[in-house]
């Protein structure tokens, strides 16, 4: 079994059966089938071998569908990226992946035409039916498919692959640095497909949306795959908005929904939220960051307590690790569970690899067969995360006297000052309830004689006054929650945190961009 074989058994299986959806278009299991043999045909007529990298730079949309089947179908290896990367994100996963190919969506071609004109040994191909001057460029429905097929040598069934097989590479957020290539097995991606199914009830008549990208691998291993797998219907949009969320929830009878805790919360502030039937959602299905109570609360009374489920995982682990639902356990809400999902077992493990005690904090660590077989052409990063067959996450947790696993903090963003750690995110969290305050975050900058001295670097809301001395009100209003060593002798007020294409915040950019000149 591969993951190319199951689109051709549902072209067979649902011939008829709407698979995509994106706006006023459509996809059948047989046209998604179909179309994506021809453009693997097309791949492999502009020079793509199988064991090649293709990246794939395009928004949610069914040409994203076509081409990733595509890609898996000529026997390449799919590299999809996200829509909004920069021109030199792009530059640098094209050649850290060693890419025989970029294929670009239309509407992106701009953003990256700098970078094909200067490497001519790229294959460039871009989509849509739209004219342009890209030699790659092809109609989407191409004709006289069964006979290119044989012609390339290229099996419909892709009988070739086996479990074991390179089948892609997705590329980490890059917010300790330089990203890198997390290599998949088709086994990785079955075994998350298959874990996904049971743990959240999926079936064929399952609708799934899609509003993250899906050039992450929570959206894309967890949700596309398995929907491929048992013949669901799939529905996307290119982009995330409360309005998108709500009015497609209604019109598609959607059964089942992954967002970031932040798309539940900017959606329930939407005006006409409680207008909308959307009864028909089985699970509404949170990651990326666990839910404080007050956002839970607030959740749970939005969406219903019975359909909340918590997942986590990270790249590296396929994604696969543990999920918590709320209607079991509403007391531990706020944590990421008390096992390891189906095919996985989690530990939290002190530096000698030991298990921790009850309370104390440790790395998290995952084990399982949806874990990746390693960084692409980057031994030195692999043997440092992926021991004895141990995903070491760099998260840092503890487990409660009940067994329930509560995230602390990221590992590398532990700050040690006086020879004591404290953890960034506890600060973080207190200081997200001040009301002039949007977003924050803290980091440690080096200093002479503590090691490290703890800075936060806030962005205000609008109606925040103007002049104030934020380095005296964050020591005061933390004062009393917090031991005095661990209040920031800095606090730097800035328009925006920096982020990456994901959304995730670059500590390390705040690190390099500042020095400490706060209070002793």
């Amino acid at each position: 079994m591969n993951v190319a074989a199951l689109l051709a058994a549902n072209g067979r299986k649902f011939p008829n059966k709407p698979a995509l959806i994106a706006g006023d278009e459509e996809a059948s299991y047989s046209r998604w089938n179909h179309v994506s043999n021809g453009w693997a045909c097309h791949l492999r007529e502009q020079g793509v071998a199988p064991g090649d990298c293709v990246v794939v730079m395009m928004p949610n949309c069914l040409e994203f569908a076509f081409l990733y089947m595509a890609v898996i179908r000529s026997g390449a290896i799919v590299v999809p990226i996200n829509a909004r990367s920069t021109q030199e994100e792009v530059r640098f996963i094209c050649a850290n992946a060693e890419a025989k190919a970029l294929v670009v969506h239309e509407a992106l071609v701009p953003a990256v035409n700098e970078l094909v004109e200067e490497n001519r040994k790229l294959v460039a191909i871009k989509t849509g039916k739209s004219q342009g001057d890209w030699a790659g460029t092809a109609d989407w429905e191409l004709d006289n498919i069964s006979e290119k097929l044989a012609a390339h040598r290229i099996d419909p069934e892709a009988n070739w692959a086996s479990e074991d097989s390179d089948v892609s590479i997705l590329y980490t957020s890059g917010t300790t640095g330089r990203p890198k290539g997390v290599l998949y097995s088709h086994r990785s991606l079955l075994t998350v497909a298959k874990m996904m199914s049971v743990e959240m009830g999926m079936t064929h008549h399952s609708r799934v949306l899609q509003l993250m990208p899906l050039s992450h691998s929570a959206p894309l291993h967890l949700f596309f795959i398995p929907a491929l797998m048992l013949g669901a219907t799939q529905v996307t949009a290119l982009t995330f908005s409360p309005e998108l969320l709500l009015s497609l929830v209604q019109k598609h009878q959607i059964t089942h929904f992954f967002g970031a805790p932040v798309a539940y919360l900017l959606t329930m502030k939407h005006p006409a939220f409680n207008e909308y039937d959307l009864s028909s959602v089985d699970r509404w299905i949170y990651g990326g960051a666990p839910l404080s109570k007050e956002m839970a609360a607030h959740m749970e009374q939005a969406y219903g307590r019975d359909k909340l489920t918590c997942v986590y995982g990270l790249t590296e682990a396929g994604p696969t690790g543990t999920c918590l639902f709320h209607r079991e356990y509403p007391e531990k809400v706020g944590s990421i569970g008390n096992r390891g999902v189906l095919f996985a077992e989690i530990e939290v493990v002190d530096e000698r690899g030991a298990q921790t005690a009850a309370g104390e904090a440790g790395e998290i660590r995952v084990r399982g067969e949806g874990t990746m077989k390693g960084y692409y052409n980057n031994p030195e990063a692999t043997s440092e995360t992926l021991r004895e067959g141990w995903i070491y996450t760099g998260d840092i947790g503890r487990v409660d006297e009940d067994g329930f696993l509560w995230i602390v903090d990221r590992k590398k963003d532990v700050m040690i000052t006086g020879g004591i750690n404290v953890y960034p995110k506890e600060i973080e969290l207190l200081l997200e309830r001040h009301p002039a305050i949007q977003e924050v975050a803290v980091v440690g900058l080096p200093h002479p004689e503590w090691g490290e001295t703890i800075t936060a670097y806030v962005v205000l809301r609008a109606e925040a006054e103007p002049g104030q001395d934020w380095s005296q009100e964050v020591r005061s209003f933390l004062g009393g929650r917090l031991a005095d060593y661990k209040l920031p002798r800095q606090v730097v007020v800035l328009p925006a945190l920096p982020r990456n294409s994901s959304g995730k915040v670059l500590k390390h950019s705040l690190r390099e961009s500042h020095s400490f000149q706060g209070v002793e």
